[in-house]
């Protein structure tokens, strides 16, 4: 008997938009090449050296190196000074006291100089350029109605792989047509804020799911004040360590350490448009990338809005969540998520609550979009399975593409699924309002899925996105072709709810 072969087409629901964004090798952050990167030994012998060249050297290199570094940044001198700083820190904590005072002793032309000799450019979008979130922007000031200003996100790769968020903006018009801000050829990275406060309480929670409290580290927070400042944390964990205690102390100093050195706040100045501001590693959790953001515009009961970003933070070893948090853009709360729900890649919060609670989607059991629920934003203990591979598309496994879009139908949730020869494809769902755990609609066919002109990348066959925006009635679709570059697509939002409920649960 003849079988019947049943082809699985992507919707013609969607079109593709004219507008693409691609990596550019030019936009160079610089980095800190200190003497974790070169090695103490070898910087100390740098600096000698350094201070043995003639005034008249000096000027003539400081000269050379403006000419050929300054322009490529907003203000380098700025960016100098502060690794200046950093060098004379570790001049002090290295026990370098001659040289600490010589290279103070310098004009600053000179301080600057040496600076350089301690600097890197890094070029955060050489490799790939993908994985886009849209959100609206913080500010709508001063648009025509039917307007709205919006932000996307993208995750950037450069030199080893390592990712980093990097920020376009636009405005859509009335008829959801794209307007997009032009980019600066500066990019920079922000000021780590080294006096942020902790909170006690929630520090000593974060670390009993660490599984790190023990005697000691009791001891070390009650010596902490309700809101204790990084300097505060070393200095009570040097008077405790002056009692004698188990072998949990060195497991629990680095759980301290790690936890305070992974809970940040960065700011970038007011002067540096969005599109010249990225999210950098910073902790060691984070140090080998930030990958896939998925930014979304939390409001919560009291009609307060928030941004956060769930992302995956890789440490060249080992995988975490993290949550950003942001009211303007421009001043960032880092905050890692803890508790046993807090597995796997793809987390996406909805942008508010649901009967009390904090929701979100992710991927715990490894290959099914599943649903969280808590009261606390930072702690996450419970979650099932919602969604399931079902057609051949996405069989392999699930995942969301990004937080929930409330509609007067439901939930509507972009999905991304895995075929064959690990084929990405972005699919739809529809979920109950009040009860998010119950699937009333989910698309049989890909909404996008990968054309000729797109399989060819950094990552064949993938079409991704890690969050989309609905306007006026449309859907727009931010995606990213193979890891390459990105691009717009936008389907009419009840077309797509019309099509999930004929399709069925």
């Amino acid at each position: 008997m003849n079988e019947q072969l049943v082809v699985h087409e992507q919707t013609t629901l969607v079109q593709r938009r004219l507008e693409q964004f691609q990596r550019d090798n030019a936009r160079v952050i610089a980095r800190y090449f200190g003497p974790e990167a070169q090695g103490g030994d070898s910087l100390v012998r740098v600096i000698r050296a350094f201070l043995e060249y003639s005034p008249q050297t000096r000027r003539y290199e400081w000269a050379m190196t403006q000419k050929r570094f300054a322009s490529r940044h907003r203000d380098f001198a700025r960016v100098l000074r502060r690794f200046f700083a950093r060098l004379v820190r570790w001049l002090v904590t290295s026990g370098h006291v001659d040289l600490q005072q010589a290279v103070q002793n310098l004009p600053e032309r000179d301080q600057l100089l040496l600076a350089s000799y301690v600097t890197a450019e890094y070029s955060v979008e050489s490799a790939a350029f993908f994985n886009p979130s849209i959100v609206p922007h913080p500010s709508q000031e001063g648009l025509p109605p039917g307007y709205l200003r919006f932000i996307m996100s993208f995750r950037a790769t450069g030199e080893g792989h390592i990712s980093s968020v990097v920020f376009r903006s636009g405005v859509l018009d009335e008829q959801a047509r794209m307007i997009l801000d032009p980019v600066s050829p500066y990019i920079s990275t922000p000021v780590v804020e080294t006096h942020r406060k902790y909170d006690k309480e929630l520090f000593a929670r974060k670390l009993q799911e660490l599984n790190a409290w023990g005697s000691f580290t009791g001891d070390v927070i009650q010596r902490l004040q309700n809101q204790f400042t990084r300097d505060e944390l070393e200095e009570a964990i040097r008077s405790a360590d002056e009692l004698a205690y188990s072998a949990d102390r060195e497991h629990a100093v680095r759980a301290m350490r790690w936890l305070a050195e992974s809970n940040y706040t960065i700011s970038f100045d007011d002067e540096e448009d969005v599109c010249e501001r990225v999210i950098f590693p910073v902790s060691d959790a984070e140090a080998h990338g930030i990958e896939d953001a998925r930014f979304v515009r939390f409001t919560d009961d009291d009609g307060d809005s928030t941004y956060y970003a769930t992302y995956t933070a890789y440490s060249g070893s080992s995988l975490s969540i993290q949550l950003i948090e942001t009211e303007d853009f421009r001043r960032f709360d880092i905050c890692t998520l803890n508790g046993p729900a807090i597995i796997n890649k793809g987390m996406a919060l909805f942008p508010r609550r649901i009967n009390g609670d904090y929701c979100m989607l992710g991927r715990q059991d490894g290959q099914s979009i599943t649903l969280s629920r808590s009261r606390h934003l930072h702690f996450w203990y419970e979650w099932q399975p919602i969604i399931q591979p079902r057609e051949p598309w996405e069989i392999i496994k699930m995942g969301n593409c990004g937080s929930p879009i409330e509609t007067p139908a439901g939930w509507l949730v972009l999905t991304h699924g895995i075929g064959p020869v690990r084929r990405y494809c972005i699919g739809a769902a529809l979920l109950d309002l009040d009860h998010p755990e119950r699937v009333i609609g989910r698309l049989k066919k890909p909404l996008i899925e990968p054309l000729e002109s797109e399989r060819e990348g950094y990552v064949p066959n993938v079409v991704y996105t890690c969050g989309a925006l609905n306007h006026n009635g449309v859907l727009i679709i931010p995606y990213a072709m193979s890891d390459t570059r990105s691009g717009v697509a936008s389907v009419k939002t009840d077309d797509l709810i019309a099509q999930l409920l004929s399709d069925g649960p």
